[in-house]
């Protein structure tokens, strides 16, 4: 199949630059996508551009991922409603070195061409820029565009150094076609006037028509952004968030998004993915299995195999524990090496109220919540259901005399390590 109808079938095709393009795109075509290296990891909602990177690789397209060295010394206004600070040059450095292994190790059986736009702008002075790029930019469709527009009328406004961000993404795709022979500029919805103000440029130096996709960003099916959880953003970089933590986000997502997000973060076939959808509407349906095979397959892709079984295995123990057979020392150990315990001193546990200790560990934002989570028959003190408004902790509950297990519903759990 060509690309754009795999990418159309899956729900990753926003929008094309040319008709053109389809038939272009049966022959291997060089193309390239931007990451911003805003931190020193990328995030699930990166996850769709690496997912369609790998789809026009599986199509036989040659990539290109682009690590914004240079423009995010500017920051992209696209979707923002204010201007984002400006990080130092030694964090920029540090991220864009952090993002390019975690591509060459996430890649590495098909790895892309990693490219810094800061190798060829740190040499360009304010006047070559001007001369070279600037004078080819005008400023009427500069200021039609969406990303400046919103912003422009806004009580903040925009700087004139928010505003060349799209002369410097712009001049990024016209470079990568005159040194490398790219074509085609891939990236998300927010991106399209950028990518636009690139084919612009191509037209007006080179009279060359260059090409643009774009792909619907990561949202929920209530419109907000997925990849944020209580802990932050879902990053997909170990040192930011465990294996286990991502699996269980994934773990967690809605019946109404799950469909959804197989087709668009994972490589499953079509026909399984209706299959599955279909079983979800039987009565004998397991709940949770779907989110379960979604958790399996990405987990599998961002961390491995290995991670993954290790997440599998603590999630069985700590979510699968039936009330006859309690949890031991052995099974909290090992679940501690992958969720790490929140500490606490023996005297400040014994005979807390368990709202009170909801609370402080987080687990709960106010005791009139953790009230609420017994009344409704949410909290669980080692997987065994509290019922008492006024329940106490007493050393008996304790596993081994040195672990506890809160749980708010059957999802969000938290472990307690308990020093004398």
């Amino acid at each position: 199949m060509n690309i754009l109808d795999i990418l159309e079938k899956r729900g990753l095709l926003e929008q094309t630059t040319s008709p053109d393009l389809k038939k272009i795109l049966q022959n291997p075509t060089k193309f390239y996508i931007g990451f911003d290296p805003t931190a020193d990891a990328l995030h699930l909602g990166n996850l769709v551009g690496i997912i369609v990177l790998r789809w026009f690789q599986k199509c036989g397209h040659i990539p290109f991922a682009l690590i914004g060295g240079a423009t995010a010394r500017i920051g992209d206004p696209s979707g923002k409603s204010s201007e984002r600070p400006l990080l130092q040059d030694e964090d920029i450095k540090r991220n864009v070195r952090k993002i390019s292994e975690f591509f060459r190790n996430l890649l590495r059986e098909h790895p892309p061409s990693i490219l810094n736009n800061d190798d060829w702008f740190q040499e360009m002075t304010v006047i070559d820029f001007l001369r070279k790029i600037g004078k080819h930019f005008r400023l009427g469709p500069m200021l039609s565009k969406e990303s400046v527009k919103s912003r422009v009328n806004s009580n903040e406004g925009m700087s004139f150094t928010e505003f060349t961000y799209q002369v410097l993404q712009g001049y990024d795709f016209y470079y990568l076609y005159n040194q490398q022979n790219v074509i085609l500029q891939v990236g998300g919805s927010d991106q399209w006037g950028n990518i636009t103000a690139g084919i612009d440029l191509a037209k007006k130096l080179d009279q060359k028509t260059l090409y643009g996709v774009t792909f619907p960003l990561l949202v929920q099916s209530d419109g907000k952004k997925f990849g944020k959880s209580e802990k932050g953003a879902i990053w997909l970089s170990e040192h930011k968030l465990s294996a286990f933590d991502f699996y269980q986000y994934l773990y967690r997502v809605s019946d109404a998004d799950v469909i959804r997000l197989m087709k668009v973060l994972t490589f499953m076939e079509l026909d399984e993915i209706d299959s599955i959808e279909k079983k979800m509407k039987l009565p004998d349906y397991i709940p949770n299995s779907a989110q379960k095979r979604l958790a399996s397959e990405v987990t599998r892709f961002i961390h491995g195999e290995e991670n993954l079984l290790t997440a599998q295995k603590i999630t069985e123990k700590m979510y699968s524990q039936k009330s006859s057979e309690p949890l031991t020392k052995e099974v909290l150990e090992q679940i501690a090496k992958d969720l790490p315990p929140v500490v606490f001193n023996l005297d400040n546990i014994v005979s807390k109220k368990y709202t009170e200790l909801a609370v402080e560990t987080g687990l709960c934002s106010s005791k009139s919540e953790a009230v609420r989570l017994i009344k409704s028959g949410g909290a669980y003190l080692n997987n065994k259901r509290i019922n008492e408004i006024d329940f106490k902790i007493s050393e008996e509950d304790l596993v081994d005399g040195a672990f506890l297990l809160l749980g708010s519903g059957k999802k969000k759990k938290l472990l307690l390590e308990v020093k004398p």
